[in-house]
């Protein structure tokens, strides 16, 4: 029995969808119906008329990570374990909410894995959690966290939790872990990459003048199943199929939906500005505050990521991006 927590996010989604095919037993954790029904539209998009009945076969089980005894019983026979369960934020004012789904959620997963003797753990983590380069060079695997530049507090909860699976494989854990850039992928447009599809669809006029890594959803399933299948234990990987800067990925999303690429550079003045502004609504009426000060600091960094690793440990190939961006832009057109 192959457990998958995260189950209805973008990578547990799509991940389902590649263990059904693999005709694998699947239980997989959900925390609210609203959820399990927004991965039932995507997961169905891809088994056409039995779709449904497809996503019913899965064994689903509703839990939190904390809740102990609902976790005890959704290990019961599971052999190999996918956890890409995760609370993304970036608000400081969300920091123990962050860690404790990112980090003691991580830590139950750990600790009922190693009680239950699990063959194989996945663990989703991100490049947030690798440090930066001093010099320009590439981000690898090997590039380590550093503490003292002001990290984002989703980035230090992720490390945090990565810190637990390693405090697993000293107590004999097998696992493995993957460091995906961006992801694109279709059918969740209200958090991670697809928010930026609604909001360039919306009209995005501007564009910071940072780079990042970008990964495709159907490359990060596909690696982490080989991964899990193979002999391949206690590594880390980078998942980022291409390094882009913010204006050329953001251009290739407006030109696959049709709308008017982002032409105004945004400087880290008119973004700060913003962020006071957001901060003073917050403050005193309570309005949502988007941009914070990680976030700023990320939009004008420039990292450059190394995929060399995985690249040579399974012989892969990642699909080019803008291939990626287009069938999701496609796919959120259908929607709307």
């Amino acid at each position: 029995m192959i457990l998958v927590t995260g189950a209805t996010g973008l990578v547990g989604t799509h991940l389902l969808v590649s263990l059904i095919k693999e005709k694998s037993k699947v239980r997989a954790l959900y925390r609210t119906e609203t959820k399990k029904e927004q991965a039932k539209r995507v997961f169905t998009s891809y088994f056409l008329e039995d779709g449904k009945d497809v996503f019913e076969s899965i064994d689903w089980v509703k839990a939190d990570l904390n809740d102990i005894p609902a976790m005890t019983e959704a290990f019961e026979s599971v052999t190999h374990v996918y956890h890409c369960a995760a609370k993304i934020s970036f608000n400081p004012a969300k920091y123990m909410e962050l860690r404790k789904t990112n980090i003691e959620g991580t830590a139950t997963v750990v600790n009922l894995c190693l009680v239950n003797k699990v063959e194989k753990l996945c663990y989703v983590s991100s490049i947030a959690t690798l440090g930066e380069s001093l010099s320009d060079a590439y981000i690898d695997e090997n590039t380590e966290w550093n503490p003292e530049v002001p990290n984002s507090v989703y980035a230090i909860t992720k490390y945090g939790a990565e810190m637990e699976v390693w405090r697993g494989v000293h107590e004999g854990l097998k696992a493995v872990i993957v460091n995906p850039g961006i992801i694109i992928g279709p059918g969740f447009f209200d958090g991670g990459s697809g928010v930026l599809f609604k909001r360039i669809y919306n009209g995005m006029n501007f564009y910071t003048t940072g780079t990042t890594g970008y990964v495709d959803i159907q490359d990060v399933v596909s690696i982490m199943s080989r991964l899990m299948q193979g002999n391949c234990q206690n590594e880390r990987f980078v998942l980022v199929g291409e390094n882009l800067s913010f204006k050329k990925a953001f251009g290739m999303m407006a030109t696959a939906l049709n709308k008017p690429l982002p032409v105004k550079k945004a400087t880290p003045f008119l973004m700060k500005m913003a962020y006071y502004t957001q901060r003073i609504g917050a403050i005193l009426f309570r309005t949502k505050q988007s941009i914070n000060k990680s976030s700023i600091r990320s939009a004008f960094l420039k990292r450059h990521y190394e995929n060399s690793k995985i690249k040579k440990e399974l012989i892969y190939s990642f699909k080019p991006i803008e291939k990626s961006i287009e069938e999701t832009a496609n796919y959120f057109l259908e929607q709307i």
